[in-house]
């Protein structure tokens, strides 16, 4: 008789959109914008439904939304909700987002010291391995609201 040994498969494969999209969520709650960035695509483009605009390009991304966020509040925990939605090259899950905004914000918000929890959801779009977009909603009222700035 010979023994099999089966080593345990992940519920996604390397390389696919799903571990892209899972590999920059473990980057920002290691707190590496660096590392979060390096997922996204040269062409990126971040939407983000409360503000409107989506930035455009790598760079602004990691600027914009990454190193704000991080320096703003540099204890989040970003946490997937649930299993994602996987479609071809899309990707898409529900989400919580805490933490304690105890930096100031790029715009020059200074720090409120006040914690959140919110949640939302985000699509991904992941072309030759990297995100080629994503686009994030939820409840901006609510997060202002918690932050004590409204």
């Amino acid at each position: 008789m010979t023994a099999v040994l089966v080593a345990a498969t992940p519920s996604w494969a390397q390389g696919t959109p799903q571990a892209v999209v899972e590999a920059y969520l473990a980057a920002w709650n290691a707190h590496d914008s660096a590392k979060a960035a390096e997922h996204f695509a040269d062409t990126v483009v971040y939407y983000d439904a409360s503000v409107g605009k989506p930035v455009e390009g790598k760079e602004a991304a990691k600027t914009g939304v990454i190193d704000n966020f991080l320096k703003a509040v540099p204890d989040v925990v970003w946490k997937m909700k649930g299993e994602p939605v996987v479609q071809d090259d899309r990707v898409s899950f529900e989400w919580e987002f805490s933490g304690t905004n105890s930096g100031d914000w790029s715009d020059g918000t200074k720090a409120t010291g006040k914690t959140f929890s919110i949640t939302g959801a985000s699509m991904f779009s992941v072309k030759d391995g990297k995100i080629a977009s994503q686009s994030d909603y939820y409840d901006a009222l609510g997060f202002y609201k918690q932050l004590g700035l409204m």
